[in-house]
């Protein structure tokens, strides 16, 4: 077999393939090989390949590929290190070259063979099919490249407006508590100076013009509010407001930006599922003072400012175009309730009949599974094991499975997040005949305003500033403006 020699560019730092010679020219006089004889296992030049080219015993029996070192890399010999022979066939099934010993005798003998030609021309159909389904995901890659770089803007973006609502209020509760410690520890500072300068004062007439002053400045010391924080009055109450809402709003980016995170990170399984469209409340179940919008969907209390607010009241759901219960629904509640929602015999028997329901009452949640006909169940405020740290649910969704007897509730605490399973519950020996309903119960660790509307259900909300509660979790209260006669929203079905 030959020997090659290869030329290196050191300039250019890249590598030729080598020049592989005719192992039949004389040394002093050697050719470039124009064919290599697997069987002879020589490279032969134009000349010396002629005898393979003519004679018909050597066309048939020796095949001949194009030059290549013996050892070349990617081409290894072109007898099987096994069985000594010349790899004239190609297992398909393990992709390699093997002898005619391989192919009757050995592991091949039951696979996929053919000839060199026909292998080597089926692969290629095999890569040119593959070649258009890798241009297709290739076009589609620039896709992705297009949809990850919007991406990054949005999560850039959104980082962004986080950032200035943090700065803004960082800089709004410096600023401003600094400047109201300062202001009092320099007066003070002043009325010690002036009781200090009339201490000093021997001069009778100096010291009765001066007194006046000084006795300002020490009552004014005196009077001092030394409290934490900044001082008591409108200025305080402005500035908590401007910093409720600036809060609520460094926690809405937060929100906003974190949907957008895991929007980027998990796109398929962050879209947030619709609700069901036939859904409705039962307006026979109204309380006094409640209505509901002209869809059935919301539930609203009306009363006057003065008078307070509703307690208490169970709201049964049905299906608005059938009489068989609904099988998946979700709803947003007022978040100045706690709330039961889930399935039950009727709105009368919650507390005696079969109930099974999410429940929220002072931020613990928990589950409701009653059923009078097995005394294991009937357990009131279960815990769920997959919530440690409850940020109440804005949005509850409730799918019944008949198929494998299932009740799920998922939570949303965001709109920009995708729902979350709480618990699965077997409702394996239920009663026929459950419907869904929702139990809502006045808060009393909720003293926030309520959600309000100025004239009737088809105003918009209007969103002004915010409790502390927000700051830990509880966004998008509507407070109520200064009318008389009031409509606060219960609860929507979504």
């Amino acid at each position: 077999m030959s020997k090659s020699s290869t030329n290196k560019n050191d300039k250019a730092g890249d590598r030729k393939q080598p020049t592989i010679f005719c192992d039949m020219c004389a040394e002093e006089d050697r050719r470039a090989a124009a064919k290599t004889c697997m069987k002879c296992e020589i490279s032969m030049c134009v000349q010396h390949l002629q005898p393979h080219l003519t004679t018909p015993v050597l066309l048939l029996a020796h095949p001949l590929t194009e030059p290549m070192a013996p050892g070349a890399e990617g081409m290894g010999g072109t007898k099987c290190p096994q069985h000594g022979k010349l790899l004239e066939y190609y297992c398909l099934d393990d992709l390699t070259s093997v002898c005619v010993s391989c192919a009757i005798e050995d592991q091949h003998r039951l696979h996929n063979m053919k000839t060199l030609p026909k292998a080597h021309a089926e692969l290629v159909g095999i890569i040119a099919e593959g070649d258009r389904d890798v241009a297709a995901r290739q076009k589609e890659s620039e896709d992705l490249g297009k949809w990850e770089q919007s991406k990054r803007e949005d999560v850039s973006r959104s980082s962004l407006r986080l950032i200035d609502a943090a700065s803004k209020l960082r800089d709004m509760t410096l600023n401003r508590v600094q400047s109201s410690v300062s202001a009092r520890i320099a007066c003070i500072t002043t009325g010690v100076r002036s009781i200090q300068a009339a201490k000093g004062e021997k001069d009778t007439f100096r010291f009765l013009q001066l007194y006046s002053q000084v006795q300002q400045d020490m009552e004014r010391a005196k009077a001092v509010d030394l409290r934490k924080g900044i001082e008591t009055g409108q200025e305080r109450d402005k500035l908590s407001q401007e910093l409720q809402e600036v809060g609520a709003e460094m926690m809405d980016q937060a929100t906003k930006l974190c949907a957008t995170v895991m929007m980027f990170v998990d796109p398929e399984n962050q879209g947030e599922s619709p609700g069901n469209a036939n859904a409705t409340f039962d307006p026979l179940t109204l309380g006094p003072g409640m209505s509901l919008s002209a869809d059935l969907r919301k539930a609203f209390y009306s009363q006057a400012q003065q008078s307070g607010t509703i307690n208490q009241c169970t709201l049964m759901i049905k299906d608005n175009n059938s009489e068989s219960p609904l099988h998946r629904w979700k709803i947003a509640v007022s978040e100045n309730y706690d709330w039961t929602i889930g399935f039950c015999e009727h709105a009368s028997m919650i507390d005696q009949g079969f109930v099974y329901a999410l429940c929220i009452k002072d931020d613990l949640l928990s589950y409701l599974k009653k059923n009078p006909l097995d005394k294991q169940f009937g357990v009131m405020g279960i815990p769920s094991p997959l919530i440690s740290v409850v940020v109440r649910p804005k949005t509850v969704e409730v799918c019944w499975n008949p198929h494998d007897f299932s009740l799920s509730f998922f939570t949303c605490s965001s709109p920009h997040y995708q729902r979350r399973l709480v618990v699965s519950i077997d409702v394996r020996n239920s009663r026929s005949g459950l419907n869904p309903f929702v139990k809502l119960q006045r808060s009393l660790a909720l003293q926030t305003p309520t959600l309000c509307f100025d004239s009737g259900p088809e105003q918009p909300w209007q969103r002004h500033s915010v409790g502390l509660r927000q700051l830990q979790g509880q966004q998008n209260i509507r407070y109520p403006n200064h009318s008389f006669n009031v409509t606060s929203l219960l609860c929507e079905l979504l």
